[in-house]
């Protein structure tokens, strides 16, 4: 049945390979259960309360991408997201975390309108070729470093020295002679000779071989007490929406800002993924887009409602789809993952950062050869091309990136007199790009 439903044998796939790309995919989004709650919980939500919330959210989402979509891809509550939601509209613009979840809630309602009438279909169907797969490659760059920060292999090397300023280099080496590094570069090395000799489970089981090498290092934390319990119930933060001051300034700021930001983190995320799966047709369109972007417009609102913030297609998914992945049965075991990770939340939460790193560096790795297919004899292809690629690790943000190269991309199309080159929504996209930097 799963097999016909998925068309397994049409992706030249199986039920074997899909699930064990599922599990690859949640134990590089799992973290997500442990960071989201930590981070929403500085708002005075409840914590417990959070943990559950971000599961439902996550696997609600996830299931529309694996039902309806039929796509390798996880979504979840999102990194950045969830710090504007904390640290922007509650923290610094003082409004309640109810008002922060009244937004969330909106913004998924936004994004299904948006989704119904194809506006965010047609947005991926504008962006040009070359920016397509240098998507790809700036996902692959910030998902490396993503990976080595996590496990300490590189490191900020920025300090204040007084008055504002600052000394050091950007980026440094971090101690690579540490428990840390030392734990991902062992998983690194399982995973490669193991793809080397094409075991389909090779990033999942350097993940594993990662987690146990830690347990006598220190670094993975073996539950304490009972390894399975009840969920938290999210009664502390459920249907708690305030709707009394939406009609102000600040609300319209605050949902632009979130549109963007989780409109071209989402496109951005899927045209890389689906590329790097190959899934996109002959003219580079996202099949099913309609439907994956009904996903995370679902999961929004459901977030809202549940009480988390914004859900978005998780990059991590590349990992899983490294691992084999092609079909929305992928998705369902991360959906499903995420509803047993309500009862067993103390085994998932022992996976250290340093074990989930190697699958993060190798997936960089692959999506890097996207880079052959982006034409760098034109001068007005490849350098929006090469600042979308740049600026994603750059600026620690998919939507930058794909800002950055939009912008270069109309601009030198404009100014060389090849503005017939230039869809109409490629326009429109520029003017709110130029208006989103001005009310920054």
């Amino acid at each position: 049945m799963l097999a016909k439903f998925f068309q397994l044998s049409e992706h030249k796939t199986t039920v074997k390979k899909e699930v064990l790309a599922g599990l690859t995919t949640f134990s590089t989004m799992a973290y997500i259960l442990a960071v989201n709650p930590s981070i929403l919980s500085q708002t005075g939500m409840d914590a417990h309360a959070l943990l559950t919330a971000t599961a439902l959210a996550a696997a609600i989402g996830t299931l529309v991408m694996a039902f309806y979509a039929k796509l390798p891809i996880g979504v979840a509550p999102g990194m950045g997201l969830n710090a504007f939601f904390a640290y922007t509209i509650v923290s610094a613009m003082g409004y309640s975390w109810q008002f922060a979840l009244t937004a969330v809630f909106l913004e998924g309602v936004i994004f299904i309108f948006l989704s119904l009438f194809r506006i965010r279909e047609a947005i991926i169907d504008s962006i040009p070729e070359n920016l397509k797969h240098a998507i790809s490659v700036g996902i692959g760059l910030l998902i490396a470093l993503i990976g080595m920060a996590n496990a300490g292999i590189i490191e900020t090397g920025m300090r204040h020295v007084g008055d504002g300023k600052l000394s050091g280099v950007i980026l440094k080496m971090g101690n690579i002679t540490s428990i840390g590094p030392l734990v991902a570069l062992i998983g690194l090395i399982v995973s490669a000779v193991l793809m080397y000799k094409r075991v389909n489970a090779a990033l999942l089981i350097g993940i594993l071989a990662a987690t146990v090498v830690g347990i006598p290092l220190g670094i993975t934390q073996l539950p304490e007490g009972h390894f399975i319990s009840m969920p938290p119930s999210v009664s502390p933060i459920a249907f708690k929406l305030e709707f009394n001051k939406i009609f102000t300034m600040d609300m319209v700021m605050i949902l632009f800002t979130l549109l963007m930001v989780n409109l071209f983190d989402t496109v951005g995320t899927l045209i890389g993924l689906c590329n790097k799966a190959g899934l996109l047709d002959e003219s580079g369109r996202l099949p099913r887009a309609k439907q994956a972007l009904m996903a995370d417009a679902v999961g929004t609102t459901a977030a809202g409602l549940l009480g988390t913030s914004v859900v978005t297609a998780y990059v991590e998914s590349a990992s899983g789809i490294a691992a084999g992945g092609k079909t929305g049965l992928t998705a369902l075991t991360v959906a499903v993952m995420f509803l047993l990770s309500l009862f067993f939340a103390p085994v998932f939460a022992m996976i250290p950062q340093a074990a989930t790193a190697p699958a993060l560096i190798i997936v960089g790795m692959l999506m890097m050869g996207a880079v052959v297919k982006i034409d760098f004899n034109d001068v007005t292809e490849a350098l929006p091309a090469f600042l979308a690629i740049v600026m994603m690790p750059y600026s620690y943000s998919i939507a930058e990136g794909i800002v950055f190269g939009m912008l270069s991309y109309v601009l030198l199309k404009v100014l060389t007199g090849q503005y017939k080159q230039i869809s109409p929504v490629m326009y429109v996209l520029a003017c709110l790009f130029i208006i989103t930097f001005l009310v920054k």
